[in-house]
């Protein structure tokens, strides 16, 4: 039977009053919808019930069969809901029916997207999508997971979970659940389905994809020797600054006796370490544009693929603060959406015991129980991406319903899977796996031809019409991640942190940790490859060679790790995890280049010299910082160019004292990041392959060797860039930083030869390459922003919208006005400590990826930490909660997080029980 409710209570005068708020606020916004809707064709199936009709209850009582005893969940003013019970089962079912009432349809999204099942929603127009996905079988990964590596604890929390989330359904109408289903009404007959365990862990997969490390790197190397050589590809793809920019780890060593890595040793060297790996197959021109295409359209629900994925961390010992005890800070930096990725949720047990296990807060996702970033009574921790290598791209040589292996004939392991089409038919694909994994050559139909003009420098078969290319991934092999959650959130020391963290197999991610005794730590947890000398994973490897396969992971007990280093801080934001030539494994050769961590190392060293002290507040303005390091670098070299052209010289004053900070009323730092754009496209960009420029893009240039007209080799012809999305190149990340660092002081150096235009002359040196590309971001502003420089700001350019992952980018364009939120004039930039990324080659300075939420955790008293989520706790377009909290984000602000029960009971302003 469904749910019952009775009425509910009178609740407190500051809840009446924000309700009160919350529904005069409503009423504007549906009177506003409607009005606006009133003269479409839709219009006339828009009611207020229908806008009304899913908006949760959240005061009173609501009767769910199946809890076992009654559930108190309790919200403050912004929504976010502490929920208390007396066992796990109840804590977990009732965490299953609130996120159900605030976020369904976000959770209906990611669980088809994750078993590539979108074309049952969305229509034709989602089915090469969903193939692709199906290819890539998450879905299939997270049944085997769930029958075959979970415990029966973690099984049975899920199952609650999936129980609450199916209560809250049942009885419900899909206009009674979210408005997006009364839209999609119009177009498709589709009703939600229930909820099952598998749903949540199928979504750790897709958290796993968009945190994969290198693929994209891996293709765009390839592409590249369509046009540059061996030795200007490895010009762009610079050794990590170890020397400037301090890894994670710099205490501690392998210990080759034991096979472990021991925090306490001297970092003496590597015991060991193979030498420097040497890419076996280094020319290789695989014509990968189509898998990078089919890339760009998978939904990158966390962010965009080219910039990777970003985040910073980072834990202070009591040493260094004005509490005596640490501080710990995160920001995950991921891609703006409506609504945030995140969840904001705390889970507690009324008493602690062996029937009720958990008494846990922090940032949740929707449609997966557990707490993922937060603390418990005991301890704090925080994730960013660790970036690494864990795809190879192998190219294979099939024959029939066969392929090569160690000259061999293998067969193909096939399935055939039926994709369901709202509003058309069905289609049917077949998918084949090679040892090294799925095909996803055979989701394109240019994909059949790649590899028909690779030269591969080891001994390779008969090409034949092509190689296929297959992917091998570390989440395409059944783990216990989800098992990890929740001894995360029950850990109460470092030593059972450690032993969570070894579940935590994919994705890998940098582990920081801080506990109420007042000691830090880090963990680098996750199964990562161990290749064969020589190989380093950075180009596609020939399948058919055993010499490429695998060997093993790298031991748990042998990944690097920290406890209370003697430094007093650890800092983790996608740099290097330890010194390659002081540790055995490879981890990667595509780490982030160390901008952001090396910024926040300096500040914590700022603050702390000479015996000062952190506070709440300073962890909260490190997380705003907005320095720019390459400001730093080309701003002096800048200033010193004689400029001619009036118009120029004024906008070039505006770097004039300058301090290299990038706010969102700054004209300095728009006209700064728009000369670093330019002298991005014109060193770099234009010399790319158009496979890696974005599409549109025109250029005259020479063709490939072997391509051009045989009676003049010479002749140049027009090509114009193939690219979509945010992983076009050169997209002005903290590599290509590194890239133009190395080569700044070399005024002849052939990078910054840019041949004549129309309107320029060549350049054959850097100074005259800066004073081209000062130019061209004069004229390029004037068009974008007037040409009065005195009314520029970087924020006019860089604007952040969050927009509804699905309808609000393909519906209607009233129902993107409805469903879609801003913009926001934003500072930061793409390698900042403040990092609102956006890319350089796109011509587009919007924001691409933000810091999706931040937290700054309290050791000594958790009722005076701080966090802030990007948008609010409600999926629902038209509640008070929707993007309560993205105008103090966009600020910087953040709000109290209450956590012990009487802080939670001080802040609640609405409480709903929930009773058997």
């Amino acid at each position: 039977m469904p749910a019952t409710t009775t009425a509910p209570s009178a609740g407190t005068t500051a809840g009446k009053t924000s309700r009160k708020r919350g529904r005069r606020l409503r009423l504007f916004v549906l009177v506003l919808v409607l009005a606006l809707v009133a003269g479409v064709a839709y219009g006339a199936y828009w009611s207020v019930s229908t806008v009304r009709a899913s908006f949760p209850q959240t005061t009173g009582t609501i009767k769910v069969p199946g809890l076992l005893g009654q559930v108190e969940v309790k919200r403050d003013d912004y929504g976010v809901p502490q929920i208390y019970a007396d066992n796990d089962a109840d804590l977990f079912m009732a965490q299953g029916y609130v996120q159900a009432q605030d976020r369904f349809y976000e959770m209906d999204v990611r669980r088809h997207m994750t078993s590539g099942r979108l074309s049952e929603m969305f229509g034709s127009g989602q089915v090469d999508t969903d193939a692709f996905l199906r290819t890539l079988g998450w879905r299939k990964v997270a049944q085997q997971e769930y029958d075959t590596k979970l415990s029966p604890a973690t099984k049975k929390y899920l199952q609650s979970y999936a129980a609450g989330v199916n209560a809250y359904l049942k009885g419900k109408d899909g206009k009674d659940i979210s408005v997006e289903y009364a839209a999609l009404g119009f177009t498709n007959d589709y009703t939600p389905e229930a909820w099952t365990p598998v749903d949540s862990v199928a979504w750790l997969k897709a958290m796993a994809w968009d945190l994969r490390g290198n693929m994209q790197d891996e293709i765009d190397r390839s592409l590249m020797t369509s046009r540059l050589s061996p030795k200007q590809i490895n010009d762009l793809y610079p050794a990590y600054p170890s020397a400037t920019h301090r890894p994670i780890v710099d205490e501690g060593s392998y210990n080759k006796a034991t096979g472990k890595f021991d925090p306490q040793r001297p970092a003496t060297g590597s015991d060991g370490a193979p030498g420097s790996a040497q890419d076996a197959l280094q020319g290789m021109q695989s014509q990968l544009s189509s898998l990078s295409d089919t890339l760009d359209k998978i939904p990158a629900l966390l962010g965009p693929n080219g910039s990777g994925i970003g985040s910073n961390s980072w834990v202070v010992s009591g040493k260094y603060t004005t509490t005596g005890m640490p501080l710990l800070a995160n920001d995950p930096h991921l891609a703006p959406m409506m609504p945030s990725l995140w969840y904001q949720m705390g889970l507690h047990c009324r008493t602690v015991s062996s029937k009720c296990t958990y008494d846990v807060a922090g940032y949740t996702f929707s449609g997966m129980p557990g707490v993922v970033i937060g603390h418990n009574q005991d301890v704090s921790w925080g994730f960013t991406n660790l970036g690494a290598d864990v795809t190879d791209l192998y190219l294979e040589k099939i024959n029939g319903s066969s392929y090569l292996y160690d000259n061999q004939e293998k067969p193909l392991a096939t399935r055939e899977e039926v994709i369901k089409v709202a509003g058309g038919a069905n289609k049917t694909i077949t998918i084949r796996e090679t040892n090294n994994g799925p095909l996803v050559s055979d989701r394109d139909d240019e994909l059949e031809k790649v590899g028909q003009k690779a030269p591969v420098n080891s001994a390779a078969p008969d090409r034949g019409t092509g190689y296929a290319v297959s992917l091998k991934w570390t989440a395409l092999e059944p783990g216990k991640s989800m098992d990890a959650v929740f001894a995360l959130n029950r850990a109460t020391d470092f030593k059972s942190f450690r032993a969570a963290a070894k579940d935590f197999e994919v994705p890998s991610q940098n582990l920081i940790y801080a506990d109420t005794k007042g000691h830090i730590g880090y963990q680098a947890p996750g199964r990562i490859p161990v290749r064969a000398d020589g190989v380093d994973g950075t180009m596609p490897a020939p399948g058919w060679d055993s010499k490429y396969t695998w060997k093993k992971y790298i031991p748990y007990d042998a990944l690097p790790y920290e406890y209370d280093p003697k430094r007093g801080f650890i800092v983790t934001a996608n740099q290097a995890v330890i010194d390659e030539k002081k540790y055995p494994y490879l981890i990667t050769k595509d780490w982030g280049y160390g901008t952001r961590s090396q910024r926040i190392n300096d500040l914590i060293e700022s603050k702390t010299k000479g015996g000062g002290k952190i506070s709440t507040e300073d962890m909260q303005k490190m997380q705003m910082d907005n320095s720019s390091e390459i400001a730093a670098l080309l701003t002096p070299a800048l200033l010193k160019i004689n400029v001619s052209d009036p118009s120029v010289r004024e906008a070039q004053k505006l770097l004039e004292g300058w301090d290299y900070t990038q706010e969102n009323d700054s004209a300095a730092a728009a006209y700064f990041n728009s000369v670093w754009r330019n002298v991005l496209k014109l060193a770099f960009g234009n010399k790319l392959p158009k496979e890696l420029r974005p599409k549109g893009e025109c250029l005259y240039v020479t063709p490939p060797a072997g391509t051009g007209p045989v009676d003049d080799p010479n002749q140049k012809v027009q090509e114009c860039g193939e690219r979509e999305g945010d992983s076009t190149q050169p997209d002005g990340g903290d590599r290509w930083s590194e890239v133009v660092r190395k080569i700044f002081n070399d005024q002849n150096n052939a990078w910054w030869q840019s041949p004549a235009t129309r309107l320029d002359k060549a350049t054959t040196t850097r100074d005259q390459l800066l004073a081209r590309a000062m130019k061209d971001a004069r004229w390029e502003l004037t068009a974008k922003l007037g040409k009065d420089t005195t009314t520029w700001s970087w924020g006019r350019l860089h604007q952040m919208v969050l927009k509804n992952q699905t309808l609000g980018k393909e519906g209607p364009g009233f129902l993107q006005w409805v469903l879609n939120r801003g913009p926001w004039n934003l500072g930061g930039g793409e390698a900042a400590v403040n990092a609102t990324g956006w890319n350089a080659a796109s011509g587009d300075y919007g924001v691409t990826w933000v810091p999706s939420m931040r937290m700054v955790v309290n050791l000594k008293d958790f009722d005076k930490s701080k966090w802030i989520n990007l948008t609010g706790a409600s999926g629902h377009a038209y509640s008070a909660h929707y993007s309560d909290q993205t105008g103090k984000w966009a600020k910087g602000e953040l709000l109290d997080w209450s956590f012990n029960g009487k802080a939670v009971d001080g802040s609640t302003v609405d409480t709903l029980k929930l009773t058997p």
